[in-house]
């Protein structure tokens, strides 16, 4: 007998929807960019948090990216400045 999987619920779910939730009302700056996929990445394959990854792939639409360009542009970016810089040093909490 097959047991249903559950949805689970992410540690970072409150502070990630407040960010997609400024993302969804918000413009494509170097910043969300690199939010977006940062968040992208730390949903993909997550069993859960279904309201934040159909969100995600709403800000994709409305700014007019596919993943692939995004995380183009998000290497870019990160090349070529700190879009992070001087909110809590480094940033780099992609799971």
């Amino acid at each position: 007998m097959a047991q249903e999987q559950k949805d689970q619920e992410h540690p970072l779910w409150k502070t990630d929807r407040e960010i997609v939730n400024g993302l969804l009302s918000g413009e494509a700056t170097d910043l969300n960019l690199a939010e977006l996929a940062r968040l992208r990445i730390r949903y993909n394959g997550f069993p859960g948090a279904r309201d934040i990854q159909a969100d995600l792939d709403k800000v994709l639409k409305q700014w007019n990216l596919t993943e692939e360009v995004l995380f183009e542009k998000t290497r870019k970016i990160h090349a070529e400045s700190q879009p992070y810089k001087g909110r809590g040093a480094k940033r780099d909490d992609w799971s």
